[in-house]
């Protein structure tokens, strides 16, 4: 390993400052603004996200967010602070000289606090982690442009190196499997965040990773086809989404005698509301009205030990 100064940046999507209207107003107006997120024609969106999307969706989420909102508030940020200490010890039992900061590329912790509080420490290198698996340009494609965005504000811009994906990593694989212990006749759904089906025509490699862990995951576990199912949540608009649906697939089950599911949302590298709220809670009312006998969501690995150790390997592995 090196003897220079090294920063790491984990990297997370955010989350509302509060679970009130107002704030999640200012987070999805920021978010949903993002080009990489939603590529329409800007004046066109911005009339629509303003006039229409923000007001009817601002006080439903910020609903939600209180559902879920804990005493360390956002689940979202308190298990990215979990995880960036738990990253930082790591480094520091080791006698490394590495700085771990958390950046998001919307709300708070912001991206340009985190690469200005790195060099303001003297770091020599940035090792820049985007807690996303899978590389999708929603996603894993925004924070590279968030941190370049960064680094604009300062004249010192020392050497970097981006982590495009892990979806593949054996430690990661390995992770994930070990959280998993299906019952009898308990079927495996991997539910992954979906993205327009138009972003994977034109070159987005998202699908493809995703149905690679799934794959990786389920030969870990010995699991054969009947065993394991593929679907993707959290579709947004009139466009269509990469399928099957993580609702529709949930609520025709039943009726094709699969009346157990446990429900992985390997994508997610931290719980939040996607996985609590949509998986945990929606989708099971959806499932059990449909006939479902049992229902289980397995937690995303958040501050796991096998997560951590899969984390700080990729970030060695640059170092």
């Amino acid at each position: 390993m090196s003897n220079q100064k090294i920063g790491v940046l984990l990297a997370n999507l955010g989350t509302p400052d509060e679970p009130t209207t107002p704030a999640v107003k200012r987070y999805l107006k920021q978010f949903l603004s993002d080009p990489r997120v939603i590529d329409l024609p800007k004046l066109k969106w911005q009339f629509i996200l303003n006039f229409m999307v923000l007001p009817k969706r601002a006080p439903k989420v910020a609903h939600a967010y209180k559902s879920i909102w804990t005493e360390d508030g956002s689940p979202l940020l308190s298990i990215s602070r979990q995880q960036q200490k738990a990253v930082q010890n790591y480094f520091s039992y080791k006698g490394k000289d590495v700085v771990v900061e958390l950046g998001m590329s919307y709300g708070n912790p912001s991206m340009s606090n985190a690469v200005a509080n790195l060099l303001a420490q003297g770091v020599e290198k940035i090792v820049v982690l985007p807690l996303y698996p899978q590389y999708s340009s929603t996603t894993t494609a925004s924070v590279f442009d968030a941190f370049a965005k960064a680094l604009t504000e300062h004249k010192k811009m020392v050497p970097f190196e981006f982590i495009h994906n892990y979806h593949n990593d054996p430690l990661y694989i390995k992770a994930l499997a070990s959280t998993i212990e299906l019952a009898e006749d308990e079927l495996l759904l991997f539910s992954f965040h979906g993205i327009p089906e138009r972003y994977e025509t034109e070159g987005d490699f998202y699908a493809n990773h995703c149905r690679e862990t799934a794959r990786l995951v389920a030969e870990q576990l010995g699991l054969n086809e009947a065993q394991w199912f593929l679907s993707f949540q959290s579709r947004f608009g009139k466009e269509e989404w990469l399928k099957p649906y993580t609702d529709e697939t949930l609520e025709s089950f039943p009726e094709k005698g699969i009346k157990k599911v446990a429900v992985i949302c390997p994508g997610f590298s931290a719980d939040c509301l996607e996985t609590i709220e949509e998986i945990g809670e929606e989708n099971r009312e959806n499932f059990e009205k449909a006939g479902g006998e049992s229902y289980r969501y397995i937690p995303a690995l958040n501050a796991n030990g096998d997560h951590i150790q899969a984390l700080v390997k990729l970030i060695e592995q640059r170092i």
